[in-house]
């Protein structure tokens, strides 16, 4: 195999401990030169060098092994199926992959069982049971021809060459947009780029992705490639000063607001851009006059399907001369990699959106997970879904779709294939004693996001002794969004808690303008917003509930006060950087009292006087709230509220506005208070 650049999976199945001595003995039966061991606990002191537990599996990628063994049957072990995703994709050329498990017939959960199947219906796979002689497949084609591929003296492939030679060639308001499944060199490739443009005089390159860990290989292609140069973590200077250095997601969007990054000149190579949202790539696109996006079409890091669908739009109307590159030919094995199918069977890397069909035919489907577990059109059919709508779904999604305890699952489906789907947890419903020590910080417990983030942080004990109900995901096909799909699965969910005796329906995402829409619309309202941006994703994290009995109404009307109460001060600190427009949809769910009079003279003052409107802030918050409150969305009333309660200074007002300096915005802001005013039957 390895002359021929397959690589292979030898299952050993079986009593742990058998199993374990067999794994060794293949361990010993050669001189491998890069082997690593996965698992919860060391097998031994001798092997503590390669020993790797599943959590840090993050720490191999972009290095290489020739035999991993991964342990999911000791006592302690599981089936990390992130881990294993990703560390399979360090398997080179000509290596082996030996994965414990116990039999089908012991298998201690659903998704377990379904590994176990797929392993035994899979052609290629070495199946070596425990105490008994190895049964080997037959592979059955031609074998590959196995080499560099490539004139490029840097690059092992075609494919690789040419996506170094855009990345290199990139100009002004024209981005790339590289596309690959695993092991094709991506990575690699920006990090060819980087290398060449630095010897080209390139000053500094920006680099970002959703971990540190993304970029590994592009760093380690800059060192071999620049040998004069020195890394420095994750950041590289060569010998003239020319500097590539990472970022974090949020750092970067935060600069970009200081205006401390982009402009012209800059570049930005954004990798694994699947898992990150849409609103933060359009916030780079406009930033940066040069920016490529890489991304994994089928990975453990998210959907390239998922990406292209959200941003391809974007794109187009920001930059509509975009090009995009595919890298299809593998650097690390060859074409028709036996390994590398079976993956993607197991993890369900490949699955896909199913076709659509006429949505006034669709009928609804609460699944039994039994059932879902062996039912495999289905379950692609759904993950499927899950992949393509959320940027962060990874392989153990599936896992937790399988087995996380008090997870519901409906589906819309038109009796063939499955176009909508709605993941439902039920939180909540504990003793007051333990609430009261989850209150305090005193416990954690595991699951239960929502009701333990009110109480911890909105100090709300009832929320975890009440029965929640969260909405995880909800997925619809491309083909059919905009149609009401989402909504009809929502008030099926909703119906379906109410009659469950569940007292909230809840959910939690991140804050964009679009979605919270929706969320209001279905009569959801916000109760806590997150204080910071979140790492990877750039936003900030809120939940909405919506009350299904008299208790959940007394504890909703109780949450959404204190985070009304609570929001002014929010947004003139820890959320002064919140996208104006999702401020104004949070204070649009407040409860504007009547203006006094002399609110009114003071709001007539700025919009008609020359009253300094620091002077009467209190009076124009009012304003941006009565006009929220009465439907108003527009962008000059999130300008205005970003001055009033966020205290944007005159810059950002000024780029916001298109004014140039001071007096141009005061100008500004007392035509749009003069607007608001006047709109207003109560100011008469």
């Amino acid at each position: 195999m390895g002359l021929s650049g397959w690589r292979g999976l030898i299952w050993l199945a079986g009593v742990a401990e058998v199993s374990r001595h067999q794994a060794i003995a293949l361990w010993h039966a050669h001189d491998w030169r890069m082997p690593c061991w996965v698992s919860p606990t060391s097998p031994g002191a001798a092997y503590d060098e390669a020993w790797l537990p599943p959590a840090k599996a993050g720490m191999r990628l972009g290095g290489e092994h020739d035999l991993i063994v991964f342990d999911a049957a000791s006592p302690r072990a599981d089936f990390d199926a992130d881990a294993f995703g990703a560390l399979s994709g360090t398997l080179r050329a000509g290596g082996l992959l030996v994965l414990l498990t116990p039999t089908l017939d012991a298998a201690a959960s659903r998704y377990m069982a379904r590994l176990c199947r797929r392993l035994s219906q899979a052609d290629g796979v070495v199946r070596w049971p425990a105490g008994a002689p190895p049964q080997l497949p037959e592979l059955g084609g031609a074998w590959p021809r196995w080499g560099r591929i490539s004139d490029d003296p840097d690059c092992l492939t075609s494919d690789q060459a040419e996506a170094v030679r855009r990345l290199v060639g990139l100009r002004r308001r024209r981005p790339l947009v590289l596309t690959a499944d695993r092991g094709r060199g991506k990575s690699a490739a920006l990090g060819i780029a980087c290398a060449r443009l630095l010897e080209a005089g390139q000053e500094r390159i920006w680099v970002t992705a959703p971990r540190p860990e993304a970029v590994a290989a592009l760093f380690e292609r800059l060192e071999v490639l620049c040998r004069l140069g020195r890394r420095e973590g994750n950041r590289f200077v060569d010998a003239r000063g020319g500097r590539v250095a990472f970022i974090a997601p949020d750092e970067l969007s935060a600069r970009i607001e200081r205006g401390e990054a982009g402009g012209p000149g800059s570049w930005l190579l954004v990798d694994e851009a699947a898992a990150l949202p849409a609103a933060m790539l359009g916030q780079w696109l406009a930033a940066f006059p040069r920016i490529a996006f890489a991304t994994t079409v089928h990975g453990y890091e998210g959907s390239g399907r998922g990406f292209a669908l959200r941003f391809r739009e974007r794109l187009e109307r920001q930059t509509p001369d975009w090009r995009e590159y595919h890298l299809a030919v593998p650097v690390r094995w060859a074409e028709g990699d036996p390994l590398e199918r079976l993956v993607s069977d197991l993890l369900l890397l490949d699955a896909e959106p199913p076709p659509p069909m006429a949505a006034a035919t669709l009928e609804t489907v609460r699944w039994q997970r039994p059932a879902l577990a062996v039912d495999e059109v289905a379950l692609g059919e759904i993950f499927g879904l899950l992949v393509q709508a959320h940027y962060r779904t990874t392989p153990a999604d599936l896992q937790r779709l399988l087995d996380e305890a008090g997870l519901h699952i409906t589906t819309l489906t038109d009796g063939a294939h499955v176009q909508a789907v709605a993941v439902c947890a039920d939180e909540g419903g504990f003793e007051p004693e333990l609430s009261e020590r989850v209150a305090r910080g005193e416990r954690r417990l595991p699951g239960h996001l929502l009701a333990q983030s009110l109480a911890a942080h909105a100090g709300s004990r009832e929320a975890l002794t009440a029965r929640l109900r969260r909405v995880q995901r909800i997925a619809v096909n491309p083909q059919h969004r905009r149609r009401g799909l989402g909504r009809r699965l929502l008030e099926h969910e909703r119906e379906a808690a109410r009659e469950a005796g569940i007292d909230l329906l809840g959910a939690s995402f991140g804050a964009e303008p679009g979605l919270l829409s929706f969320w209001q619309s279905l009569g959801f309202r916000a109760v806590r917003l997150g204080l910071s941006r979140e790492t990877s994703t750039g936003e900030y994290a809120v939940m909405v509930v919506a009350p299904l009995s008299p208790w959940g109404e007394a504890l909703a009307e109780t949450l959404t006060e204190r985070f009304q109460r609570l929001l002014p001060a929010l947004l003139a600190f820890e959320l002064a950087e919140l996208d104006p427009q999702v401020a104004l949809a949070l204070l649009a769910e407040g409860t504007p009292g009547p203006l006094s009079d002399g609110e009114r003279s003071d709001i007539f003052d700025v919009a008609h006087g020359h009253r300094e409107p620091a002077l009467v802030r209190p009076a124009l918050q009012e304003l941006v709230q009565r006009a929220a409150a009465a439907g108003c969305r527009d962008g000059e009333l999130a300008w205005l509220a970003a001055w009033a309660f966020q205290g944007r200074d005159t810059a950002w007002l000024a780029a916001r506005s298109g004014a140039k300096g001071r007096r141009q915005v005061m100008d500004r802001l007392r035509s749009v208070v003069a607007r608001f005013h006047d709109s207003d039957p109560t100011m008469s």
